[in-house]
């Protein structure tokens, strides 16, 4: 009996052969998964899957920040041309200007100690009518989170053999070496994390912030507060002013996102109690906002400067 392909009777009718879309699934921070008819193409980011995404080749359409672009520390360096900024503000979002560009996905971070999606829930509430939530998890590395922003990447079609994802991973290693041959020619210095408010002095938990529990487990002694907040705030402890020495330490690392966080430090009268600070041995501490290799190789190069430099023998 006589066939005729589907090829064949295409050519005949003279028309295409169609075009099947392959089906995309990712299962998120949350656990959820998200399983799309093909792989999604016009993607809102908020501003930290932005800065794991970008650096990978993929490019969303809009971004939601958590302020302003040029205070938002985890764009820095990034090329935004052409890119629709749909939020400037924590909790805040402009729907009318998503909903102009038609997404199909919308990619945050699942913050598991808050329970939330990265902008938080009022913003989660507004995209969700818009297209799906997904993206990865607020890990304990921020290298495993790098992972798995290549992995979703990946999934999305970029090309993880580009040379200049390798030249930044290469970079990367190289200054995480320097920084695990800095701490192990000074095993007895101690550091601690903190955020200055004008009201208060904010010890961080290690546990609660990944690029602090990699620098821990590369060398750095960190020292870990007694009394994180179980309210509201639960990365750090709030300690009065009066009692800025309450964990002395010889190397104090300072909440980057902001240099008025700093500022902030310096006009305080008992800033100096603290051993670390009276010596002028204070460094920046990239806080929650580290998602690609390059920025956490320069990163990195700046605390292994401070620590060669640190004399370790300072803090009780």
């Amino acid at each position: 009996m006589f066939r005729i392909s589907a090829l064949a009777l295409c050519l005949l009718a003279g028309t295409a052969l169609p075009s099947f879309a392959q089906a995309w699934s990712y299962t998120g921070g949350d656990g959820e998964t998200v399983t799309l008819d093909a792989v999604p193409t016009r993607i809102i980011a908020h501003q930290d899957a932005a800065a794991g995404l970008i650096p990978l080749g993929i490019r969303p359409v809009g971004i939601y920040a958590d302020s302003p672009i040029e205070a938002a520390k985890a764009l820095e360096g990034l090329d935004l041309t052409g890119i629709e900024i749909v939020g400037t503000a924590w909790s805040e979002v402009d729907i009318e200007k998503v909903a102009a560009l038609d997404p199909d996905l919308i990619i945050g971070e699942w913050w598991d100690r808050n329970g939330a999606w990265s902008g938080g829930a009022d913003v989660e509430a507004a995209l969700a009518p818009l297209a799906p939530l997904t993206g990865v998890a607020a890990s304990d590395s921020i290298v495993g989170m790098i992972e798995e922003y290549e992995e979703l990447a990946a999934s999305l079609g970029a090309d993880l053999d580009d040379l200049a994802i390798a030249r930044s991973k290469a970079d990367f290693e190289a200054a995480r070496a320097g920084f695990q041959a800095a701490t192990a020619a000074k095993p007895d210095l101690k550091a601690v994390a903190v955020y200055a408010g004008a009201d208060a002095i904010y010890f961080a938990d290690p546990a609660g912030a990944a690029e602090l529990l990699d620098l821990r487990s590369w060398g750095l002694d960190l020292i870990s507060p007694e009394g994180v907040d179980a309210a509201g705030n639960n990365y750090f402890e709030t300690v009065s002013w009066e009692n800025a020495d309450k964990y002395p330490a010889d190397l104090i690392l300072v909440d980057n996102r902001s240099a008025s966080t700093l500022q902030t430090a310096l006009a305080q009268p008992t800033w100096t109690l603290n051993p670390g600070a009276a010596a002028g041995q204070v460094t920046d501490w990239p806080a929650f906002w580290l998602r690609n290799y390059a920025a956490y190789a320069g990163e990195l190069e700046k605390l292994t400067a401070a620590i060669n430099a640190a004399d370790p023998d300072l803090a009780p």
